[in-house]
């Protein structure tokens, strides 16, 4: 059974852990090269339960709990009017991918976000990333915006897919 809590910052190192374990897919992630537990710190402390959780996924593996995916909500745009903006983000680890998790996120982002002043969520999304797409489409979230090759990864030019949903 999965459950899902409030991030600590003891969670840090297997948070990055997740994230990294995306970088080489070049799927997931715009960053090319893994990321440090240091250069995440400021990162998470962004991260407050009151405006902007981040919450760690967790499963109970018989001798104990082990972190599978997290999910949080970033500020959009860096600007007061955008308040009540949020960007939705999931990162599984590969062994828990394709199980359902990725939907119980999303459900539990437009849950909560209306408690923490967010009625719009959004998802930035490669437009490579036909799994993440599915996902969001697949919960009602529709296309707002499509940035035409602003990405390069190895060489290959890629695009951007903004979802979006009202969810307040």
């Amino acid at each position: 059974m999965s459950i899902h809590r409030l991030a600590e910052l003891s969670d840090l190192a297997e948070i990055v852990a997740i994230y990294n374990s995306t970088v080489a897919s070049r799927e997931v992630t715009a960053d090319t090269v893994e990321v440090s537990v240091a250069s995440r710190l400021d990162w998470f402390h962004a991260h407050t339960a009151e405006k902007r959780p981040l919450w760690v996924l967790e499963i109970d593996q018989g001798s104990g709990k082990q972190i599978v995916g997290w999910l949080s909500l970033s500020s959009f745009y860096g600007r007061p009017a955008y308040d009540g903006t949020a960007e939705v983000s999931i990162y599984l680890h590969q062994q828990a991918r394709g199980k359902g998790l990725g939907t119980y996120c999303l459900k539990l982002a437009e849950a909560h976000a209306p408690q923490v002043g967010v009625h719009t969520l959004l998802g930035f999304i490669f437009g490579h990333n036909l799994p993440s797409l599915h996902l969001f489409n697949k919960m009602a979230y529709q296309k707002w915006a499509e940035l035409p090759r602003v990405a390069t990864l190895d060489g290959v030019e890629r695009d951007l897919i903004i979802l979006g949903k009202r969810v307040a």
